[in-house]
């Protein structure tokens, strides 16, 4: 639910949002017919749903803070679930406050015990293409597309029933938008999911890369 998950970094005028029809384009000009996926935030139901269609291509699914369950959202989404009940010009423009440069700061900080641990980069960057002309408006597009995400959960949960991938979760458990409620809810469908959670926020590479990297590279390796 971060800034740094809506913003579209592309030189496009256009600003329209990669969706998983690009991405399963661009697995098959590479040629990735076997992969294992990282997902994060709005990437997430991006990556399950490639999973969905190509289920014999996916090896493994690493999942930081991608969540695939209802319990998994905070009430920091309350102002978009009413957008998404009611998408009336008031209940769009009321988002607009996710849209503050305060508030990018503020995503990536929260939860995080120091704030010296986080790069100013990210912010900076994301604030910039944040402030480009029209940005604001496809993001409030964006928030209003999400439900579609949330309606499809039982999709990507019936794929891991049926599939059982293997998953690791690895979790800020301070996330302010996506709760550790929705990593322990994978283990519902996949038994041996392995979840870890970190002492950070959203952004958990933030302050916790070199942990994360241990835990997906152990992961990946068995």
């Amino acid at each position: 639910m971060s800034n740094g998950g809506f913003v579209n970094r592309s030189d496009r005028t256009d600003f329209d949002e990669p969706d998983e029809k690009d991405v399963d384009r661009f697995t098959e000009v590479v040629g990735f017919d076997r992969y294992a996926m990282y997902v994060f935030d709005y990437g997430a139901p991006t990556g399950f749903r490639l999973a969905v269609k190509h289920p014999d291509r996916i090896t493994a699914i690493v999942s930081q803070n991608g969540n695939a369950y209802a319990e998994g959202l905070s009430e920091g989404w309350n102002p978009i679930r009413a957008y998404w009940e009611d998408p009336s010009d008031a209940n769009r423009q009321a988002l607009r406050q996710f849209l503050a440069p305060e508030t990018t700061r503020w995503q990536y900080t929260h939860g995080v015990s120091d704030d010296a641990l986080v790069s100013p980069d990210g912010i900076a960057l994301d604030n910039h293409y944040l402030a480009r002309p029209g940005a604001d408006d496809v993001q409030l597009d964006l928030f209003l597309d999400y439900s579609d995400n949330v309606a499809r959960y039982p999709e990507f949960q019936s794929y891991f029933r049926t599939y059982t991938p293997r998953l690791l979760a690895v979790w800020g458990k301070n996330d302010p938008f996506f709760l550790p409620a929705g990593a322990e809810a994978f283990r519902r469908d996949l038994p041996e999911a392995q979840i870890h959670f970190y002492d950070t926020g959203h952004f958990a590479l933030e302050t916790h890369a070199h942990d994360i990297a241990q835990a997906i590279r152990s992961f990946l390796s068995v």
